[in-house]
């Protein structure tokens, strides 16, 4: 029973040391000297402003994708001891002794030095040789534009990481399975989801697979390649949406019930307030689009112009606008059209979805009116007023239906902040729609407000919440200005939960447009390409050194002669293997045609997207692509020597081509990393840096 005691036990292990070597030496590349400089780098200035809300635990928005990347660049800080006091507001600010410079910058390094393990193992993956994988490492190892990306709190570098990290997890999976029996990132992800159903399309065809096999492999990659990622992608923002739970500045695009939902700002103003909307409530009402900004359903007692500037007249009645500040003049009273009363009868009698009601403005009320006459700004529009009685032949059309658009069922009653609502004017079907346009000095450059006449579809503009919400008490109007100038008291709670939370921030994401702007170092797609472009990250105030994002210039170029050559060859031999001619192996065009799924598809989805993208471009944003299309170079070298170099001359010549290229790989490395690193340069070298008259390199005039 105790023989295996006989014998020791004993565990034995692999161990690769040139991939060792490969990151021991790619981890002292990117961590060497990590804290210098001690200066704001960059886009240091912009990622650092969301570190320091992480650390306070402030709400933010930010358009570039999802959290993952800022998190992990908060952790850094976190791990530091940063406590988010310092004021991200100039490129070049020294940092403060507060600010764990070393700390925030290692986790992108750290993801930038364990690249080149990867592109080693992509590449063995891939069915290439140790020669092929060494040489793609050492290629990504000596990239200036990767080592200076990664060496600073910037989000490239670790989206390469993952990238790269997504590839070789599905060809290690691919491969395991197959002896047995990846946002710009999302680019990735759907170009493995193709990449994985051709595979599985060509299993189909494998009559040795059983019905039972099939099945298995077809939800063995639905689990890795859908459900896992999903749910993944789902925790990221359930630990961000945790993390942030303070209102800050971000908050304001989000919808009211969002708000609500965060300590302090809205929450603070309408925390006690009742939740059901009753005839009698006191309320202000919130335009769900937010755009051009948010802003509330307000009047006045300004009226309209009897006649506008193109000659149109108007009905002059009190004007209603959309108004971007909390102001006393929002505040709207809900009557029932069949009664007087102004107040909430005890017990409260709750406005439901279809109900008919009446909306008063609460500080000259008058009522919400809108009639057959041209908006001031949207002729096609009707106006929308607030009802003056002129004694004429224009009778008031006050009655409005509301409509809860995001009902559950047709007896839904209308809530605070979480009902969105769309206001039918019972007389001519027009819907109350903020148009955006900003009125002329006569309306105070406040939002025009409109009546749309009923169209198909819920467009946000149409959409109305009550924000903030009290049951009015005062029939006297003196009594009731008083009351609408006083905040609400009753308790209620409005937590949204985390799925509502997520879709909305989500979508918030992916609509949100900043503004753009052209900047210095802005660059189209175009540039990169041949690296006509560089931007300048770091300038020492008194010395000559700089920190520049240049390229290795040998490589770049040569990745764009593996690139042609690639496509060529590739070409070549479909045409030839139409007309049954086969000049290379069967299992050598395979491993041809899965190397250009990956590294030529990884630069297409990465690159080709900017061509469509409406936003400031910068070189950096080539990286990802760049790196599929480094891994192409030795793939391209091998497959050159194996089968287009026949003789023993002609392989040894080609090897010693080979030799003297990767020599100059590493001389422009070497004349690089000044640059890359920020060591001091005279004004000779740097003039002697500038291989092409596009390059910004700062230059100084120095007195004499």
């Amino acid at each position: 029973m105790l023989g295996f005691l006989k014998k020791p036990v004993v565990v034995t292990a692999e161990i690769n040391l040139s991939l060792v070597a490969l990151t021991v030496v790619g981890l002292m590349s990117r961590l060497w000297g990590l804290s210098y400089p001690r200066a704001v780098v960059f886009d240091e200035v912009y990622y650092g402003q969301f570190v320091s809300l992480y650390m306070k635990r402030i709400f933010f928005v930010d358009d570039s994708g999802p959290p993952l990347g800022h998190m992990l660049l908060a952790l850094g800080g976190y791990l530091g001891g940063f406590d988010g006091n310092f004021l991200w507001n100039r490129i070049g600010a020294e940092y403060s002794t507060n600010v764990p410079v070393c700390s925030l910058r290692f986790l992108p390094a750290l993801a930038g030095a364990l690249c080149i393990p990867l592109a080693y193992q992509i590449l063995v993956e891939l069915q290439f040789s140790h020669c092929a994988a060494l040489g793609a490492a050492l290629l990504i190892l000596l990239e200036n534009s990767l080592i200076t990306q990664s060496r600073f709190m910037l989000l490239e570098s670790i989206l390469i990481f993952f990238i790269l990290l997504a590839v070789l997890s599905y060809l290690k999976f691919y491969n395991l399975q197959r002896h047995r029996v990846k946002y710009m990132g999302l680019f990735t992800y759907m170009l493995l989801l193709v990449i994985a159903g051709l595979h599985f399309w060509h299993m189909l065809g494998d009559q040795n697979l059983s019905n039972v096999s099939l099945v298995c492999h077809f939800l063995a990659r639905g689990l890795t390649l859908l459900i896992i990622p999903v749910a993944t992608y789902l925790s990221f923002f359930y630990v961000h949406l945790t993390l942030l739970y303070r209102s800050g500045p971000h908050d304001q695009i989000m919808t009211s019930a969002f708000q609500a939902s965060l300590e302090g700002g809205l929450a603070r103003i309408t925390q006690g307030q009742p939740l059901e909307v009753a005839y009698g409530s006191q309320i202000t009402l919130r335009n769900v689009l937010g755009k051009p900004m948010q802003c509330w359903l307000h009047s006045h007692t300004n009226t309209y112009p009897i006649r506008y500037e193109n000659g149109r007249g108007s009905s002059h009645q009190q004007q209603v606008t959309c108004y971007p500040f909390k102001d006393v003049n929002n505040w709207w009273i809900v009557k029932d059209p069949g009664m007087q009363q102004l107040v909430v009868s005890n017990p409260p009698r709750p406005v439901r979805h279809g109900h008919i009601v009446q909306l008063v403005h609460g500080i000259t009320t008058r009522y919400l009116n809108t009639h057959d006459v041209a908006a001031p700004l949207s002729p096609h529009s009707q106006e929308v007023s607030c009802y003056i009685d002129y004694n004429i032949s224009m009778p008031a059309q006050n009655l409005w239906r509301v409509e809860i658009v995001n009902r559950e069922s047709d007896t839904d009653v209308w809530k605070t902040i979480l009902s969105e609502v769309r206001f039918v004017h019972v007389n001519t079907s027009a819907v109350l729609k903020l148009s955006g346009a900003s009125l002329p000095e006569w309306g105070y450059r406040q939002l025009e407000v409109v009546g749309e006449k009923l169209s198909k579809g819920y467009h946000q503009s149409m959409v109305w919440n009550v924000e903030e919400h009290r049951y009015g008490k005062s029939q006297e109007q003196k009594e009731r200005e008083v009351e609408l100038h006083s905040p609400t008291r009753m308790d209620i709670s409005k937590n949204l939960s985390f799925m509502a939370k997520f879709t909305e921030l989500q979508w918030k994401i992916l609509t949100l447009k900043n503004e753009d702007t052209e900047h210095k170092y802005s660059s189209s797609a175009l540039d990169w390409i041949t690296m006509d472009t560089n931007i300048a990250y770091w300038l020492h105030p008194t010395s000559g050194a700089q920190i520049h994002l240049l390229g290795n210039v040998c490589t770049w170029a040569s990745a764009n002669v593996a690139a042609v050559v690639y496509t060529c060859l590739s070409l070549w031999y479909l045409i030839r293997r139409r007309r049954k001619i086969y000049d290379i192996p069967e299992d050598a065009w395979q491993l041809w045609v899965s190397a250009g799924q990956i590294c030529v598809g990884g630069w297409v989805v990465n690159y080709l997207p900017f061509f469509l993208m409406e936003k400031t471009l910068f070189l950096y944003h080539y990286l990802p692509a760049l790196t599929f299309q480094i891994l192409l170079i030795p793939i391209v070298l091998q497959h050159l020597s194996d089968h287009l170099c026949r003789s023993l001359l002609s392989k040894s010549m080609f090897s010693a081509l080979t030799v003297a290229w990767f020599s100059s790989v590493c001389f422009a490395y070497r004349t690089f990393s000044p640059v890359t690193y920020g060591e001091p340069l005279s004004v000779a070298e740097l003039k002697d840096l500038r291989w092409k008259d596009s390059w910004n390199i700062l230059i100084r005039k120095q007195g004499h």
